[in-house]
């Protein structure tokens, strides 16, 4: 049997943590059924973390992090936290650890099952067979950038102001990553920015053509202004493969990309570093892109089928383990064609589930394949 795998497990606020139970029990199986074990600790992040130990991320769990062959997240915040001071925030968690980590390329699939493309608020014709990946820069830009914040002029008015900026290592290097990517898909990216009106958007479109030229000139590359592409999402996604996009378009974007397949439940994702050149390894977090779900927290309804997803892609990027990671996101396939659905999924004619019974079914699922 392989070593142990090192998991640190954060499963933060809201539906985080019963999200997170349903995972777990995908890993119990896994160590009973498959050659693969995990050493597992859990710790706090987010809300919960500042009611604990009064800070989104303790350095302890930063240090915890770095050591571990993987990060396994959750989700952060919720009303609860709303009042606090920017700079105590539960995203902040998040944050810091893509920041500490050096987690600069954040992969997010949007694809279209089979079972759900009536749940899509599209036309089936339109988002049947989607397939896309969104790369998104996750370090940089205007989330980071300085100068920003909220100043009070003379004449009594406040200001507000963020700093979209970016070097061009920063732009080569996820750039990279998108076209990696596309050679073992479909072999197209398209690069969204604002040049037309950003600096930094200029920047962009220049790096990201240069690293194709040089070295990608197998793939083709589109430049796209990102309000065009989001108009292009809504009426032809199969149009993308592999979409590249700064921190801010990257966000905005693989939302709305999600939206094609019908619900943020059931789309996991994956934030990556670089890889050690003396190792192999990379520093890894992965999470589904749902967030906290505050509302219907404690009710036993939120889908868990993103953060399963999540751990999928977690086997699959970070241990190379591509047939178990195939097997897990088989068994959800499984489930779907059975027609179960958690009420975020649900279609006329299915059986609606909560989140223990559709975390049990991928199990029962995954025995039936295993056997």
């Amino acid at each position: 049997m392989p070593s142990n795998k090192k998991l640190l497990v954060l499963p933060g606020d809201g539906i985080g943590p019963e999200v997170m139970r349903e995972v777990r029990r995908v890993i119990d199986w896994l160590d009973r059924r498959r050659a693969v074990s995990f050493d597992i600790e859990e710790r706090l992040v987010g809300g919960s973390a500042i009611d604990a130990e009064g800070t989104p991320c303790s350095d302890e769990t930063v240090e915890k992090a770095k050591a571990a062959d993987a990060v396994l997240f959750g989700s952060v915040g919720g009303p609860k936290w709303d009042s606090l001071p920017f700079d105590k925030r539960p995203e902040l968690g998040i944050l810091r650890l893509r920041k500490e980590l050096g987690l600069f390329a954040n992969l997010r699939p949007a694809v279209v099952l089979d079972p759900l493309v009536e749940a899509s608020s599209l036309k089936p014709e339109v988002v049947r067979g989607v397939d896309i990946m969104v790369v998104r820069e996750s370090t940089g830009g205007v989330y980071f950038g300085e100068p920003r914040g909220i100043e009070t002029l003379p004449d009594g008015k406040r200001r507000g102001f963020d700093t979209d900026v970016y070097h061009e290592d920063e732009i080569a290097r996820v750039a990279r990553v998108a076209f990696d990517l596309a050679r073992q898909r479909r072999k197209k990216v398209t690069s969204v920015e604002k040049a037309n009106v950003m600096q930094s958007g200029r920047l962009w479109r220049a790096v990201v053509g240069e690293v194709h030229k040089a070295e990608y000139a197998d793939v083709e590359l589109e430049n796209m202004y990102a309000d065009n592409c989001a108009m292009q999402l809504c009426s032809r996604p199969k149009q993308f493969d592999v979409i590249l996009g700064n921190n801010l378009f990257g966000d905005v974007l693989s939302d709305l990309a999600a939206a094609l397949t019908g619900s943020l439940g059931m789309l996991p994702s994956a934030t990556l570093g670089a890889v050690d050149a003396a190792t192999g390894k990379r520093h890894a977090l992965y999470e589904p892109i749902h967030g906290s779900a505050p509302d219907i927290a404690g009710k036993g309804i939120a889908n868990p089928l993103a953060q399963i997803l999540s751990f999928a892609m977690l086997l699959r990027w970070s241990f190379g383990l591509e047939e178990d990671a195939a097997l897990v996101e088989a068994a959800v396939g499984k489930v779907l064609a059975g027609g179960l659905r958690t009420a975020d999924i649900m279609q006329p004619g299915m059986a609606r589930v909560g989140t223990s019974v559709m975390g049990e079914a991928v199990v029962r699922e995954l025995d039936k394949l295993a056997a």
